[in-house]
């Protein structure tokens, strides 16, 4: 069985499901998934998480990202991105980098109509196109940093939390501007240890070249090898004493032969296993 992630350049035109469903074939391994769903125009970092690897999925969605955004302004669209239609338009005033400060740190957003989010047990996005009210509640995120890379066309490299939506970003930047915009193009560059440096193109992949170990999920996570009896508790899902002092929510077991046997929590007093590997 094949175990491990893929760094994957998504291309722009493909959905996240596309690149999925590329990687089963070519890998000959049904159990494929993703780690963090780009929009269809966006391009970049797509980590797929191969067999047993698919339960780690949220520790690498928790990650901090980084994007290159760029924002047309002048222009609103119905999807606050180049994928919707012309809704609004307005002059452009001179750009004021002061504008971005508000954006930096913990800020409320509200995500955009046009989302995966459900409302009622529905998609947002599908009572959208539906011409149908979509109400959504403001949610806290974090903008790590938020760089101007150039202002003509604006571009914008932002390092954020899990749950932002640059498209609401370029959105509401343009409005404290004092205009409309639209999220024209963006490039995923970072998920938590993946970078686009190193990612490779679906058109090229050869999975047992590309393919990381699991613990490439987590790189600065403990590493604590477990001998018997320890070894077949952990094996069955059972807590084991911690090493003094180890505290961390994420810890790689393994066994003395150096095979990785799961991903634990330790508090401090025990370790508890959370993930089979």
């Amino acid at each position: 069985m094949t175990v491990g992630i893929l760094n994957i350049n998504k291309p722009c035109g493909w959905t996240s499901h596309d690149v999925v469903a590329r990687v089963r074939r070519v890998a000959g391994e049904r159990r494929v998934g993703h780690a963090g769903t780009l929009d269809p125009l966006a391009e970049g970092v797509l980590p797929v998480l191969v067999g047993r690897a698919t339960r780690l999925a949220d520790y690498i969605q928790a990650q901090p990202k980084t994007y290159v955004a760029t924002i047309a302004l002048g222009t609103a669209t119905t999807t606050d991105d180049a994928e919707g239609s012309v809704v609004a338009s307005a002059p452009v005033p001179a750009f004021d980098a002061a504008v971005l400060e508000p954006f930096r740190g913990e800020i409320q957003q509200m995500p955009p109509a046009h989302s995966a989010l459900k409302v009622d047990g529905q998609r947002a996005y599908a009572v959208a196109r539906r011409g149908g009210a979509v109400k959504l509640e403001p949610r806290r995120v974090m903008i790590y940093d938020l760089r101007i890379l150039a202002e003509e066309p604006l571009i914008l490299e932002v390092a954020c939390s899990k749950g932002t939506y640059i498209r609401s970003l370029a959105r509401d930047i343009a409005q404290a501007l004092g205009t409309v915009g639209h999220l024209a193009h963006l490039v995923r560059t970072r998920v938590g240890p993946f970078l686009l440096s190193t990612a490779v193109t679906i058109d090229a992949l050869d999975v047992a070249r590309a393919l990381l170990p699991p613990d490439a999920a987590v790189p600065e996570a403990p590493v604590l090898t477990v001998a018997e009896p320890d070894l077949a508790r952990v094996r069955n899902g059972l807590a084991i004493p911690a090493p003094p002092g180890l505290q961390a929510p994420a810890v790689w077991v393994y066994d003395p032969e150096g095979r990785l046997v799961c991903l634990a929590a330790a508090d401090g007093h025990s370790l508890q296993p959370r993930i089979q590997l």
